[in-house]
């Protein structure tokens, strides 16, 4: 997965998505997921790596099923909380600390 960390006013921002989808937008009515511009453009990182990293931040966006997956297995959303445009799922929480 595709990792990339932004500061904020209010501590990490987290962006994740699946390396497949990176540089894709995806459509669906009004929704939109668009992967082509720079805040998911990352690092590659591996599951454990980017577990460790959800524990710093402050707010996570994940896009695609491995990432949305990362979040549920954490139990930072739940997946009745997933929302899904075209096929592709994505989520954003908040992380309590």
């Amino acid at each position: 997965m595709i990792v990339k960390i932004h500061s904020t006013p209010n501590g990490k921002m987290l962006a994740i998505c699946d390396s497949e989808l990176l540089g894709k937008t995806f459509e669906e009515d009004e929704k939109q997921l668009d992967l082509s511009s720079n805040f998911y453009k990352g690092e590659e990182k591996n599951p454990e790596e980017t577990e460790k990293l959800l524990r710093g931040c402050y707010i996570v966006n994940a896009v695609g099923k491995e990432s949305v997956e990362l979040l549920v297995k954490n139990n930072l959303i739940k997946k009745e909380n997933v929302g899904v445009v075209s096929g592709v799922p994505y989520a954003q929480c908040v992380v309590e600390r």
